[in-house]
């Protein structure tokens, strides 16, 4: 199998992530949040520390469901702190509960976050025919429009790279290699 240069081989979380998930269009809103908090406790880390906590952080986090994580107290956020198995960063575990909230309100004002996230790009995955992985820029202007809105909308550590790679993570932007073998493109020929 032909995957994507930056693949981590020896790692199965690294290769179920992308042959699975990664760059695949996502439109179910609990994956859509669970998926933006995992960016956003990437910030100053490597992709391969959140996957390897990512089954923990889940657990801690209700499994991603927003009205449970909006519920979570001070002393609930407070605990994951002495947790191994997550990332135990106090601004990102607040930042959580803050991000639900913020959610929350955007799907009651778009019925969906599904509807808010992929209006940016009119419904439609953007393909960036990707030859070499370190072509790809690590911000665009889109996703410096999209953090600077959800930060108005009082999300937290969604700056411009972290939601570029949102973006790519959620399929709004293929940014898979041209000769992947899991790239959508080719996998829908």
């Amino acid at each position: 199998m032909q995957r994507c240069g930056w693949v981590k081989e020896n790692n199965p979380l690294y290769i179920a992530y992308h042959d699975q998930e990664w760059g695949q269009p996502l439109h179910d809103d609990q994956k859509l949040f669970e998926l933006l908090c995992l960016e956003t406790y990437q910030a100053g880390l490597s992709w391969e520390t959140v996957l390897n906590k990512r089954a923990a952080f889940k657990k801690a986090f209700h499994n991603y469901d927003a009205q449970k994580v909006v519920r979570m107290s001070d002393q609930d956020l407070d605990r994951l702190l002495e947790n191994p198995g997550i990332i135990r960063n106090k601004l990102k575990i607040y930042a959580t509960r803050a991000n639900a909230q913020a959610f929350l309100k955007l799907q009651k004002e778009y019925s969906s976050f599904d509807s808010y996230l992929w209006a940016f790009v009119n419904g439609k995955s953007i393909n960036n025919n990707v030859v070499h992985y370190q072509d790809v820029p690590s911000k665009t202007d889109l996703s410096e429009k999209i953090s600077k809105d959800l930060k108005k909308r009082g999300f937290k550590f969604v700056g411009p790279v972290c939601i570029y790679s949102y973006l790519q993570a959620a399929g709004l932007i293929n940014d898979h290699e041209i000769n992947c073998d899991f790239n959508p493109i080719k996998t829908k020929a």
